[in-house]
């Protein structure tokens, strides 16, 4: 056989075609949308104060006079608010739950799992217990117990030697229960008062949400959002190895650094304008990995994502035992534990370390 006829003599290479996942990952980040905007306005139209379409569209957009004086009050006050604050508190989860379990390589590798949602809770209690539960000391002291819980994570971990993503989810999750035993102890010496105020706050809710909590959020995301998309090729190059990504030119301590630092204050922001609502983080990532068949992290579509199921959580939690309304912590927390569960039903036939 010659040179010429030899298979391997002149080798091909060809340079991967990404135009079809970019094609498929926009088409999905579209349909999502247009989800979560029907999902919004049933959101909007739904509720013990009877609307029709035409109402909400005439206040929302302001024509026609603004429509009736009771529904602008119920919309624009008390609808409204509660729908922006889910949305944009479900982005800032489905973003941070993607960077984490990208730098991770671990699907685990979601806030509420490694503890940083922990700290922010425990910042929270902190800030109702000791300086008396307004909005603002709570924002603060939950965004200040968030950063501190990541920083004491990341100084275990880096006290290891050789820090792996297992490492990582492991010492989280040890942090986490530590932080949750303190957060009950906090809640055993505080006031009736507190104590309640603060329970009520741990579940995760949108109940009495409204613009003061909606504008910090707003503008966290205006900020942080924007540092998270932009980092996700970075990202892609990072789910393959420190070392194949030092060699492509990533600058990975910093690039690490962050990201990291992103995704604490988006679930920080988060938690503190909605509370510790669980498994929007975990579930997101992957469901949007799933839906665009994507090697990288996604974290558009995955942002996307967790706002749909965080409002359309919150509908199901205000009408399926209405007038009932249940936190969206809690029907967030049946949904997740049903989507482990799944999980493990799909893959109870893969092979071991497939």
């Amino acid at each position: 056989m010659t040179a010429r006829e030899s298979p391997v003599a002149r080798p091909r290479f060809r340079r991967p075609r990404y135009d079809g996942a970019r094609a498929r990952e926009a088409a999905v980040v579209v349909l999502l949308l247009a989800a979560l905007l029907v999902v919004a306005s049933a959101a909007l139209v739904v509720g013990e104060v009877p609307t029709t379409p035409g109402e909400v569209w005439s206040v929302v957009t302001g024509t026609g006079g603004g429509g009736d004086p009771r529904v602008r009050l119920v919309v624009v006050e008390f609808r409204l608010p509660r729908v922006v604050v889910g949305a944009l508190a479900g982005l800032a989860l489905g973003a941070s739950g993607s960077v984490f379990q990208s730098l991770t390589r671990n699907p685990l590798g979601s806030p509420d799992v490694v503890g940083f949602t922990a700290g922010s809770a425990t910042g929270a209690i902190l800030g109702i217990v000791l300086a008396g539960g307004g909005s603002l000391a709570v924002a603060l002291f939950s965004v200040a117990g968030g950063v501190l819980c990541a920083a004491l994570v990341l100084a275990l971990v880096a006290s290891a030697g050789s820090a792996t993503g297992h490492q990582f989810v492991l010492v989280g999750i040890g942090v986490s229960a530590v932080l949750t035993a303190f957060n009950g102890y906090l809640l055993t010496r505080a006031s009736l008062g507190d104590a309640t105020a603060a329970q009520t706050w741990l579940v995760g809710s949108l109940n009495g949400r409204g613009w003061e909590h909606a504008l910090p959020l707003a503008c966290a995301l205006l900020v942080l959002l924007p540092v998270a998309m932009a980092g996700q090729q970075v990202l892609t190059m990072m789910e393959m190895g420190d070392v194949t990504a030092i060699a492509l030119g990533v600058g990975v301590p910093r690039a690490r650094l962050l990201l990291v630092l992103t995704g604490v204050a988006l679930t920080a922001a988060a938690t503190a304008a909605a509370g510790p609502i669980a498994f929007v983080a975990l579930a997101a990532p992957q469901l949007a990995r799933r839906l665009t068949r994507g090697v990288g992290p996604g974290v558009t579509a995955a942002a996307v994502l967790g706002a749909l199921l965080l409002v359309a959580s919150d509908l199901a939690a205000q009408r399926l035992l209405a007038p009932i309304v249940l936190p969206v912590g809690v029907l967030t927390g049946l949904l997740g534990g049903g989507y482990l569960a799944w999980l493990l039903w799909v893959d109870r036939g893969r092979p071991r370390g497939s």
